[in-house]
């Protein structure tokens, strides 16, 4: 009779919980949620991150290839949202006042009014997702979560 062995399973073992897919399952599943309920009110989730975005570092500004950095997106899908979202009037931009060529983003007054909305639903299906769970294994989980962004985004640019 063989001996069991407490040999720990390859890192691909297709028995095993794997990064990659887990991180793409959630983010799906939180991007459609998100989705769905914020729909009613005439928005996206990535409209929501870029306003998000836009004041979190409302005492500074941003640039459009700041904001494509800070959303970790490509030129392109964020020109063509800063564009959605002017014609819309959710925000506006003011010229930088050193580079000619870019423009500073700033929040307009219809966009801050929607993005508070956006933010009621945002949190109450956070609170969602993490129901059951004490402060303490949330913090934990978002923690653990941002360092795992923190080294993708490193190892990313290191190869």
């Amino acid at each position: 009779m063989a001996k069991p062995t407490n040999k720990p399973l390859p890192i691909d073992a297709p028995s095993r919980r794997r990064m990659p897919i887990l991180l793409r399952h959630a983010w799906y599943g939180l991007n459609q949620a998100f989705r769905r309920r914020i729909a009613s009110i005439g928005m996206t989730p990535d409209q929501f991150t870029v306003l998000r975005t836009l004041l979190e570092h409302e005492d500074s500004g941003l640039t459009q290839s700041e904001l494509t950095r800070a959303m970790a997106s490509d030129p392109n899908t964020i020109g063509s949202l800063v564009l959605r979202l002017e014609r819309s009037g959710w925000i506006h931009r003011a010229p930088h006042e050193r580079d000619r060529r870019a423009y500073h983003l700033k929040i307009a007054a219809p966009g801050r009014t929607k993005y508070k909305q956006a933010r009621k639903i945002a949190i109450a299906l956070q609170e969602e997702l993490l129901a059951g769970w004490s402060d303490d294994k949330r913090e934990e989980f978002l923690t653990n979560l941002a360092q795992i962004a923190e080294r993708c985004r490193a190892v990313a640019k290191a190869r």
